[in-house]
């Protein structure tokens, strides 16, 4: 489905822009991370990507593939896991009824993906009595069942203690690592070094910089990015 061509995207809200003139392509599997402040354009930025908003003015294509298409390869995982009053297993299941995937077949999907997230033992527990860890891990694992191209990830760790953000960070590495792609917007400095393969740097709305992730760790061209990277307040 890639590679993802975002060209001249705007997004405003009462005449003010809230994403302005984006412009960017990414061709390549692994992690991409959009970076920048909290209001830099991060999350509309991704929700736009995923058809969740329309664009003021631009456009996003995702290779030759439609808008509808194209939604129905992804799967997006919130800062805030979205989970229903049903047991971790059911919240896997729901997912897989709406696209119309056999029951028998459902059964072996739930376990699979409870397995490989590290949650087959509280299979049968209630969603929103887990802990904050294992809720977002079960969102990821959720997503992981519908076997989508790409994973779109806003801010997964923002609200998880350091342990629980390891786990979480050990499921992304993991999705990444089977070829499919990946785009995750967070703040969070030291984990965009831990995790991206290349980054693109958002502030008020506009993208100031994208490039591979060691070259811009080591010295962004952008002066405003540098100051982001050195931990000044990017007004």
């Amino acid at each position: 489905m890639l590679p993802l061509v975002v060209d001249g995207a705007s997004y405003l809200v009462d005449d003010k822009a809230i994403i302005e003139d984006v412009s960017f392509t990414i061709r390549d599997a692994g992690l991409t991370i959009l970076l920048g402040p909290n209001g830099a354009g991060k999350s509309t930025l991704l929700k736009l990507c995923h058809g969740l908003l329309s664009l003021s003015s631009g456009s996003i294509r995702w290779g030759d593939v439609n808008p509808r298409e194209a939604q129905q390869k992804q799967a997006m995982v919130f800062q805030r896991p979205v989970l229903l009053r049903r047991s971790a297993a059911e919240n896997i299941d729901h997912v897989l009824k709406l696209r119309r995937v056999p029951s028998a077949e459902r059964a072996r999907v739930i376990e699979q993906s409870l397995k490989w997230a590290g949650l087959a033992a509280i299979a049968d527990m209630p969603a929103r009595k887990l802990s904050g860890g294992e809720q977002q891990g079960l969102t990821i694992a959720r997503a992981w069942a519908l076997n989508p191209e790409v994973l779109l990830l806003d801010e997964p760790t923002a609200n998880l203690d350091p342990g629980a953000t390891r786990r979480v960070e050990d499921l992304i590495r993991s999705f990444a690592a089977t070829g499919r792609k990946v785009i995750m917007a967070t703040h969070n400095i030291a984990q965009a070094q831990r995790l991206a393969d290349e980054v693109l740097f958002l502030n008020h709305g506009r993208l100031l910089e994208h490039a591979p992730a060691r070259q811009f760790m080591i010295g962004p061209s952008d002066p405003l990015a540098a100051r982001f990277i050195a931990g000044e307040l990017v007004e």
